[in-house]
């Protein structure tokens, strides 16, 4: 079996409502169909890790509730390691309400619940399976001290750390000199750089930014224009396959997700982001979050 892909980071459960076009200010439209599916990004990237044949060990909170029930259930069906998540016994487990319009953008306000207090103590409680971890990966819906103190830990037993920098949010300096890989998409890339992200020339800009502030490999993930890889020195651009997107919810957790399980099995960076690239390209095909994760059979 592989080395186990460590995954810390939220569950929630996303409810899903199509619109035509995203209301304005004081607007009521009429909407369409309701989902309600499994989400969260670190969940979403967990499952996704566990469908495309990664051990993955999930590190999360979730609440003494339904959703909370519904949620480890899913897990353990998933076959991944349930060993480290814990539920609060005072908070509810995290709720996601998401709009859809017909051009399949999205628009996502999350109330996290549960996922607050993932902290420290959460992290210690899995120190062991984060050491010997093949990877780390992470994203930015749980408290960022505890994305730091996680990061600190993976970097001091020298544990390959990914950061995927969502949502979108300044982050310390000490950070970037832990973790080895940051996958930003355009919007989150211009954040951390202050440079406007909108295209390949401007997406190379920022990240000689990321370089300069210490992480060895940047993607910048840029949806139907595929990925753009830079290692410090060569910049190499992947293309995705082009499909009809329905939905781009977990697009960018299935990028990671696929991403670190390649990685884990020794493929070389560029071929390590095409597969994510036509993960992701699958998943955007379909509705939802953790419902639309591929598994690894539908994989070239």
């Amino acid at each position: 079996m592989n080395k186990t892909i460590v995954i810390i980071g939220s569950s929630n459960t996303d409810m899903v409502i199509r619109a035509p076009y995203f209301p304005a200010r004081g607007e009521t439209i009429m909407g369409g169909d309701f989902l309600m599916n499994a989400g969260g990004k670190g969940a979403n990237q967990a499952v996704a890790v566990a469908r495309l044949a990664g051990n993955a060990s999930f590190v999360c909170r979730i609440g003494e509730d339904v959703f909370g029930s519904r949620a480890f259930e899913l897990f353990t069906n998933e076959g991944m390691d349930t060993t480290h998540i814990t539920r609060d016994p005072k908070e509810p487990s995290g709720i996601a309400i998401i709009t859809v319009n017909d051009a399949a953008e999205n628009t996502i306000v999350v109330a996290p619940g549960a996922n607050a207090t993932l902290g420290r103590h959460q992290v210690d409680q899995a120190a062991e399976t984060i050491r010997s971890a093949a990877y780390l990966l992470m994203q930015l819906e749980i408290p960022l001290d505890t994305v730091l103190y996680a990061a600190k830990m993976g970097f001091d037993h020298k544990v390959p750390i990914v950061l995927n920098p969502a949502p979108a949010q300044a982050l310390p300096d000490e950070l970037y000199q832990w973790i080895s890989i940051i996958t930003p998409n355009e919007k989150e890339a211009t954040l951390l750089t202050g440079v406007e992200v909108v295209d390949e020339v401007s997406a190379r800009r920022a990240a000689k930014i990321l370089a300069d502030k210490g992480v060895a490999i940047i993607i910048i993930t840029m949806g139907s224009r595929g990925a753009l890889l830079f290692d410090g020195a060569i910049f190499t651009h992947i293309a995705t396959p082009v499909v009809e997107a329905v939905d781009t919810t977990a697009a960018g957790d299935v990028f990671n997700g696929a991403l670190v399980v390649a990685l884990s099995e020794g493929k070389d960076l560029a071929d390590a982001v095409s597969f994510a690239c036509d993960a992701s390209a699958i998943s955007v095909t379909r509705r939802g979050a953790q419902s639309s994760v591929p598994y690894r059979r539908e994989l070239p």
